[in-house]
């Protein structure tokens, strides 16, 4: 029984670890990646040893294989409790009479605004580019002010220069 616990939770520190490495590497942050991958290989060798030796018992080549997808999901779900880097949000109100520009610049967000044409004819654009972490509170002040709005959020590998409110963890240029 031990054995299949110790499987279980091994797998699931090695995948989620794995999954998280990923995340970081595709985002930027090699070093920590490389760092997080020392740690990966370790766990991954002590779990399959424990899995090879216990082959005469299917029941854990099962949990270990269980254990693999549990470990992904924690694995995003770890990553995006951290929230790192950074991300743009484009945001079309559902009116022009909206003038959700401004209540957000008001909060503190740095907000470049152009005119657009779609379907039904111009319409303004706004674009946002900030921290990760806050976009919960970002979608949540679009929402309260103008629930019909589109939205798209886009990640962002790399920026320089711009506006981030002081306010919102950022800096200001």
């Amino acid at each position: 029984m031990w054995t299949l616990v110790a499987i279980f939770f091994i797998q699931v520190i090695y995948v989620s670890s794995l999954t998280t490495r990923m995340i970081l590497t595709i985002r930027g942050y090699r070093y920590f990646a490389a760092l997080l991958s020392m740690v990966d290989i370790m766990v991954y060798t002590i779990g399959l040893k424990i899995v090879l030796d216990n082959l005469s018992k299917p029941i854990s080549l099962v949990v270990y294989c269980v254990s693999y997808g549990i470990g992904i999901l924690v694995g995003m779900k770890l990553e995006e409790k951290l929230a790192l880097g950074y991300i743009n949000v484009q945001v079309i109100p559902s009116s022009r009479e909206i003038s959700l520009s401004s209540i957000l610049r008001e909060k503190g967000y740095g907000i470049t605004q152009w005119m657009g044409e779609g379907m039904d004819g111009e319409r303004v654009l706004l674009s946002i580019t900030m921290q990760r972490r806050n976009q919960s509170q970002l979608l949540q002040e679009i929402e309260n002010v103008d629930p019909h709005a589109f939205v798209v959020t886009h990640d962002i590998k790399q920026y320089r220069g711009g506006f981030f409110a002081g306010q919102l963890g950022g800096n200001k240029k």
